[in-house]
Parts: C-alpha cells; structure tokens; sequence
C-alpha cells in the first residue's frame, strides 16, 4: 500500500494581497507529489489569530503528517532544495557578464555577420560597463558609501564615487558606437586604473574583506578578483582603442 502523502498548507490570501511564499509552498510541496490542503487566511485577524496559536511570527506554513515544517525556506530545506543565501555571492556578476557577452555576440552577428570577432570582443567590454553603470545608478547614493570603503580617489574626494557611474556608462557607451575615442579613452583609463590600484591595495596588500560596490550598493559581491578584472577590462579597453586610433 502507498502512503496518502497530503500536506496542509496555510497562507494569505486576500483581496488586496496574495503571499508570494505561499504560492511557492503550494508549487513545491505539489512538485514533491503531496496533495494539498490549502487553507486560506483571508484576513489579517484571522492571519494574527493562526500565528498566535502555532506561536509563529510568519505565513506561509506547511504541516506534513502532523509536524510543523515551516515557510517555503524551511520546506525547501525540508526537501533537500538550494536555499538562498544572504552570505556573499558571485551569481550577480556571473548572470551579467554572461548576458553582456551572449547580447555582444548576437549584435556582432547582426553587424558583421560572424559570431565571433574583435567587435565582439569590443562590445563585450562596453556592454558590460553600461550594464556595470546601470547597477550603479539605480542607487547612486548606497553605491558612493560602499564605494567609500576601498576607492583611494573617493576617500579623499567623495563627488568622485557620484561621479564614477556616470562616467563608465558614457565610456561604455561611447566605445560602443566607436565615437569621440579623445572622451572615452582618457575617461576608462582613468577610472579603470584608480580602480584596480584600490582593488590591489584594499585586498592584496592590506588584506580587507569587503563587499564589491561594482553592482550596486546592495551588493554581496566579495572585493577581489572579480572587481579587479572589471578594472582591469576598462584599462585594456582604453588601450587597444588608443592603439587602433594611433594605427588609422
């Protein structure tokens, strides 16, 4: 015989608000072959009345054969699942750069009809330092504080962590359109070995564990390798287009 695997579930539903936990707990548990006793909280004295008698401070939560499993990260631990981490990560980093080249490989495509090339590896760079600056900008004030952390010039110049956004994004997108190389060249070079002087220094020579102001001031990214090859990307940006500029 095969056991009746059925799991209760309560969440809040109601008019103005649906808990997005609770959808998911529904999903998982479902996805895990569990029928489901979905029972709706339909209001906020009814919300406050179930925590106060199970002696919990949140909805959703799951019972299975009786016992408390918890919210929809409880229930995925319960069920051997990944669950988030507040801890530092590279993840943001990794989707970005992997967007930017997937967009600059298709756009080179589009442009000169190969997938692969020197404009793509261009684009590469520039797509990645406006996606870069975008992060930045949704929040320029958190991003001038962490930046304050490890930047040498903002530490004594703090208008310079306002500043940066806005001039990697006009680099990168001046480098993207190949035009007035005599702003964009000076300004990546600058900006770029400024940065990977603070990295070295912040990391490798004091040894500071800090959290990367590269994707925003929200940012778990750790400061270190990847925050110097970002700097590093913009420095030999500004070269080969110093380079090729010399050449025409």
């Amino acid at each position: 015989m095969t056991q009746n695997r059925t799991a209760q579930l309560y969440r809040m539903v109601m008019d103005d608000h649906v808990c997005p936990y609770g959808i998911k707990s529904k999903w998982l548990l479902e996805r895990e072959d569990y029928t489901v006793e979905d029972h709706h909280l339909t209001t906020r004295e009814q919300t406050d009345a179930f925590k106060a008698e199970h002696g919990v401070e949140t909805t959703p939560q799951a019972f299975i054969a009786g016992k408390r499993i918890g919210g929809y990260t409880d229930l995925a631990a319960h069920f051997g699942k990944p669950v988030t981490s507040e801890g530092t990560s590279y993840r943001p980093v990794a989707a970005l750069f992997t967007m930017m080249a997937l967009m600059a490989f298709g756009a080179a495509h589009l442009a000169t009809g190969q997938w692969f090339s020197i404009l793509a590896a261009e684009w590469f760079v520039s797509f990645s330092m406006c996606g870069l600056a975008y992060l930045k900008l949704r929040d320029v004030e958190s991003f001038s504080t962490m930046f304050l952390n490890y930047d040498l010039l903002a530490k004594r110049w703090v208008p310079y962590g306002y500043v940066y956004p806005y001039a990697e994004g006009l680099a990168g997108v001046l480098m993207t359109a190949h035009i007035l190389d005599f702003i964009s060249i000076p300004v990546a070079l600058t900006i770029g070995t400024i940065g990977a002087a603070s990295v070295f220094k912040a990391v490798y020579i004091d040894g500071r564990e800090l959290k990367c102001a590269c994707v925003g001031g929200d940012s778990n990214v750790p400061l270190g390798f990847v925050s110097l090859t970002e700097n590093l990307f913009m420095i030999g940006m500004a070269l080969w287009m110093l380079a090729k500029t010399a050449f025409v």
